[in-house]
């Protein structure tokens, strides 16, 4: 595999997934733990949203499940890490995008990230960015 070449649709899935089982879990565990409950989605959703948003602008693209699979985030065309700037737009703004169109939008970039030559989804065209191996 060449260095920086675009990470495919499974690779992604399975460092998401790392991300929700490594990090995801244990907060909301702890926010049960202090809340008292553990079903309180808001808190949970608030926290792993800013784990999202703001693990790869400190850790040069990566969150834990990317840097274990050995993929990372970076601007597409200065192919740096994304700031701050660029992960609103990745996380926040592609969010409303995915709820405006009910969904479909989610679908869609999956079939993107699957089937693009480049692999980039929706998301990825709205912040700039790309998912490439490291």
């Amino acid at each position: 595999m060449n260095d920086n070449e675009a990470a495919g649709f499974w690779i992604r899935l399975g460092a998401n997934l790392l991300d929700g089982i490594i990090v995801g879990l244990p907060l909301s565990f702890i926010a049960g733990i202090l809340t008292g409950d553990y079903e309180n989605e808001p808190i949970n959703n608030t926290v792993f949203a800013l784990y999202s948003l703001l693990v790869p602008v400190y850790w040069n693209g990566y969150t834990i499940g990317k840097r274990i699979c050995g993929i990372r985030i970076r601007k597409f065309d200065f192919l740096e890490p994304p700031g701050i700037g660029t992960m609103l737009l990745r996380n926040v703004v592609a969010a409303i995008v995915y709820a405006l169109t009910l969904g479909i939008g989610i679908i869609v970039s999956a079939f993107m990230v699957a089937l693009r030559e480049d692999k980039r989804s929706l998301h990825d065209f709205i912040a700039g960015t790309e998912v490439v191996h490291d």
